[in-house]
């Protein structure tokens, strides 16, 4: 498997160079501290890691459970079943940080409650169904924006614990619909939905970080951001969510996508 990924980093990144004008410009923003090498050397570092996503991420459509759950170990699960055991659902935040495509896929096996994936459909119309049923083989649900209230909704009207996991590091379709806040030193937009689910239906927060012991090996560990949603001021939620996971990508960087363009949205 990563006999393929060294030769995606090779062609992507030697030969291709495929966006490294995106890499280069979000990480001497984020990063002003470090010097031209320092840079260049967390960049190569960053391109052999999403090369191994890449590859990880094609396999995951294929693994068996045994492989996965071996692969992928979540080494705190009772800080979340112990909410299952009081009938509570759950919001999961965490981040396009290591390997989140595991997760999607192996949330209805780690954990007792009903997991539930929030994402985007692919571009690829032809490929989506295809990739959607892989995704979802081993029972965890995923919806999209258009239809992510009314699944909600379904599951806390008949009281069925579910975990919702959420990436809420992409960018927001809408400016003015999000949640603005300094993230390495840079005005950035962050989405309100994870917030939004926890204080209409009473759910506790748990921020999840997911750390590479080697390649093609993770561990997942959950901590507790918010119990009480409407106990708390609105966006600490989101704020909280926000400084664990710049802490998170500032202790290891290359496992973050800078790829991604992140900071396209400007503050009106």
């Amino acid at each position: 498997m990563f006999l393929l990924s060294d030769i995606i980093y090779l062609i992507a990144y030697k030969l291709l160079g495929y966006r490294t004008k995106v890499v280069r410009r979000n990480l001497e923003v984020s990063f002003p501290e470090k010097d031209e090498k320092e840079r260049r050397k967390l960049e190569r570092r960053f391109y052999h890691h999403l090369s191994d996503i890449l590859v990880e991420g094609i396999w995951n459509l294929f693994a068996s459970p045994r492989w996965i759950l071996k692969h992928y170990r979540v080494i705190n699960r009772e800080i979340v079943n112990r909410y299952y055991e009081q009938g509570k659902s759950v919001v999961l935040m965490s981040a396009h940080y290591n390997s989140w495509e595991y997760m999607v896929t192996s949330l209805n096996m780690q954990l007792f409650h009903h997991g539930i994936g929030v994402g985007k459909p692919l571009s690829n119309k032809a490929l989506e169904p295809w990739v959607f049923r892989r995704r979802t083989r081993f029972g965890t649900e995923v919806v999209y924006s258009n239809n992510v209230r009314e699944v909600v909704d379904f599951y806390d009207r008949h009281h069925v614990p579910c975990a919702l996991m959420m990436l809420s590091d992409q960018s927001p379709a809408h400016a003015d619909k999000a949640y603005w806040t300094t993230f390495f030193h840079q005005d950035t937009a962050f989405l309100y939905g994870a917030e939004y689910f926890a204080r209409k239906y009473d759910y506790p927060v748990l921020y999840y970080r997911v750390d590479k012991v080697k390649r093609g090996h993770y561990t997942v560990s959950f901590d507790v951001l918010c119990e009480h949603p409407n106990e708390v001021p609105q966006y600490s939620i989101v704020e909280s969510y926000v400084r664990r996971l710049e802490k998170d990508i500032t202790a290891k960087p290359e496992y973050w996508l800078w790829s991604h363009r992140r900071w396209k949205l400007k503050r009106s």
